[in-house]
């Protein structure tokens, strides 16, 4: 019986050593695709083509008897690999006739993604900071087509009023994740072309594909077309909003989500729970949650606490939230079975579509949660 069984695992073996090179063949077709695109300046990140793709595939598994799930699933980690792959081609420039891009704050992890990216786009960017500011700002900002302010929040509006004499054509732009006063500050302090920008995502992404970068116009848009022309190339989806909208929206997005994981992990370590055993009595999905708390508690305090106090808004939202949360609790004291299922279902109303949308792509992480946990002996 071991030696039936040893035969049929070598069969598994060699299988897996044929994915291997499989694997690596269309690596290298990618990174041909990955020049094609630097040189005709196609972007990245192809919805049309992708989905396209998959659905062959799909329909392909299912005629072999395979689980297109499966399938898909194999394709979408393999081009997400695919995705950093081809950054390494560098982009096309959209803007050759640009002078230098200035970031202020570019050795930071998100200000040295995009002095990375522009630079493998062809672009001459120049990094400015507290360091050599009083060195070489005045040269730097001499005569730049760019200046992006990508500092902490608690000092980006006094590192904007630094920038009152940039030449007149010179987009000005910031990626705070607040945008409503930077950009008043940004139009007040220069006359040129206006917008702000908003990275939605953190410094340890692979590829910027996919990614979504909301842009807030401020003044002259058409003059900065180019730059977000410029992201499209990198993969990145451009999202249009208001300030306003931009800072409601991340009322929700990101103050209220990152206070209540604060508060999570605050109510944990407060009452000394275990943590090895949750990890090791989870399910899944638990598992997820946790992952999430502990991603937040293992970055920098600051940001999180720049993000929630950064308005009054965000104070009122959270404030509001513990209201929510009060009267809740008061209804299970009283154990209103009834009005918690009828509050439950009012809620999944609300969410419509959403609710079954979200059911199916959580079931995907779920999966691929399952896949990646290693149990430890408790």
């Amino acid at each position: 019986m071991s030696e039936e069984l040893d035969l049929v695992r070598q069969g598994i073996d060699e299988v897996d050593k044929e994915l291997v090179t499989l694997l690596k063949r269309r690596l290298q077709l990618v990174a041909k695709v990955g020049e094609i695109k630097s040189r005709l300046g196609i972007p990245v990140y192809a919805p049309d083509r992708e989905q396209d793709m998959l659905a062959k595939r799909r329909n392909e598994a299912r005629k072999h008897g395979i689980s297109p799930q499966l399938i898909e699933d194999v394709l979408r980690r393999i081009m997400r690999e695919s995705y950093s792959s081809e950054r390494d081609a560098g982009f096309k420039c959209v803007n050759p006739a640009a002078r230098n891009i200035v970031v202020i704050g570019g050795n930071g992890q998100l200000g040295s993604i995009f002095v990375r990216l522009f630079r493998l786009s062809g672009y001459t960017v120049d990094v400015l900071s507290r360091r050599n500011w009083e060195q070489d700002a005045e040269r730097m900002l001499s005569n730049p087509s760019m200046v992006v302010v990508c500092v902490p929040i608690d000092v980006t509006l006094e590192t904007i009023d630094k920038l009152e004499h940039l030449p007149e054509d010179c987009i000005l732009t910031d990626f705070t994740s607040v945008k409503v006063k930077p950009v008043e500050r940004m139009m007040k302090v220069h006359r040129g072309p206006v917008m702000g920008l908003h990275p939605m995502f953190g410094p340890d992404i692979a590829s910027i594909a996919k990614q979504v970068v909301v842009c807030c116009e401020g003044r002259m848009q058409d003059q900065c077309e180019w730059v977000l022309s410029q992201m499209k190339i990198w993969g990145a989806r451009i999202e249009k909003v208001t300030a306003v909208e931009h800072d409601r929206a991340m009322s929700f997005i990101q103050a209220l989500r990152h206070f209540t994981t604060y508060v999570y992990g605050y109510y944990l370590e407060k009452y000394k729970v275990d943590l090895d055993t949750l990890v090791q009595l989870s399910s899944p999905i638990y598992r997820l949650e946790l992952m999430l708390v502990g991603r937040l508690f293992a970055q920098d305090p600051s940001l999180y606490a720049d993000i929630i106090l950064s308005s009054e808004r965000n104070i009122e939202n959270i404030a509001a939230y513990k209201d929510c949360i009060a009267e809740q609790v008061d209804m299970i004291k009283c154990y209103n079975r009834e009005n918690f299922i009828r509050e439950f279902l009012a809620v999944r109303e609300y969410f419509g579509e959403y609710a079954g949308q979200f059911l199916k792509e959580s079931k995907q992480l779920l999966d691929q949660a399952r896949d990646s946990i290693v149990h430890q002996t408790l």
